[in-house]
């Protein structure tokens, strides 16, 4: 029997899209993008045939209104919990989070921890203050000043913000996965972010150790949340794959997409559809 996806009409607010079946897998997206960003990992996440995959928009993203009230960190976190246990119920699953999503995605695991199986943190904010991240400065591999030229002043103040390799088929995959939900997202929701883009204990800072599959990838070109925070993380995952790509920054996954595709292979091979456990 062929499996037949939902349509976007009758997915729960805050469910942007359902693909698949099986083992469900969460993906959150960062902060100032949607779904879309992570779109661009769902052919690699097909391939084994047993994973549904469920991509989230936070209120104020793609489809999803901005929470009405205080609209912090807190609060996303909160309303992101109500949201999988809504849809998942009991079920064991495994999160995806890309920026502001991967430091979600450490959330839920620690609010989730009978059911999570695994991780991937994609450029994930360690520490939500700016002041407190470790940054290399900001640089550019490649730089195409006749492409810029070409895609007219909004677009390329875009692109240009965050690209690292400045080529077409670089551009082509920033155009259909990132600049959809920059264009979209609510400026007003990402302003109240801003004033409480806190919580009260970080994941990074928490004592529970986890032993479950976990891959972290940060770009070495990646001025927005850098990489040498997250090796922190490896105190909580001690059995993490970390990868450090060159030639990639906050993207970095769009920025190095042939790694980043056999590195979810390793890591889909090693879920296990049964309780997460942690040490």
């Amino acid at each position: 029997m062929n499996h037949i996806e939902p349509e976007a009409n009758q997915l729960p607010e805050g469910i942007a899209a359902i693909h698949g079946s099986g083992l469900p897998v969460v993906l959150v997206h960062g902060n100032g993008v949607d779904h879309r960003i992570l779109l661009a990992l769902d052919e690699q996440l097909a391939r084994p045939g047993n994973l549904q995959r469920i991509y989230v928009d936070l209120p104020g993203f793609g489809g999803t209104p901005a929470l009405a009230g205080k609209s912090g960190l807190p609060e996303i976190a909160d309303w992101l919990q109500n949201l999988l246990e809504g849809q998942l119920g009991a079920q064991p699953f495994a999160l995806i989070g890309n920026s502001l999503g991967g430091l979600l995605a450490q959330e839920m695991a620690d609010r989730f921890e009978d059911q999570i199986l695994g991780l991937v943190l994609l450029a994930p904010v360690i520490r939500p203050a700016a002041e407190e991240r470790n940054l290399p400065a900001r640089s550019i591999i490649h730089e195409d000043e006749v492409l810029l030229e070409e895609l007219g002043a909004i677009n390329a103040g875009h692109y240009a913000q965050m690209s690292v390799l400045q080529t077409r088929a670089n551009w082509e995959q920033f155009e259909k996965h990132v600049l959809p939900g920059v264009l979209s997202a609510d400026l007003r929701a990402m302003a109240h972010l801003s004033k409480r883009y806190y919580l009260e204990t970080l994941p990074v800072d928490r004592d529970q150790v986890w032993n479950m599959p976990v891959l972290i990838a940060c770009g070495m070109q990646d001025h927005i949340v850098g990489f040498k925070d997250a090796k922190e993380l490896l105190k909580r995952y001690p059995n993490a794959s970390f990868l450090e790509l060159e030639r990639a920054g906050h993207n970095v996954h769009i920025d190095q997409p042939e790694i980043l595709a056999q590195a979810l292979e390793r890591w889909t091979q090693l879920l296990q559809p049964e309780t997460g456990e942690n040490l």
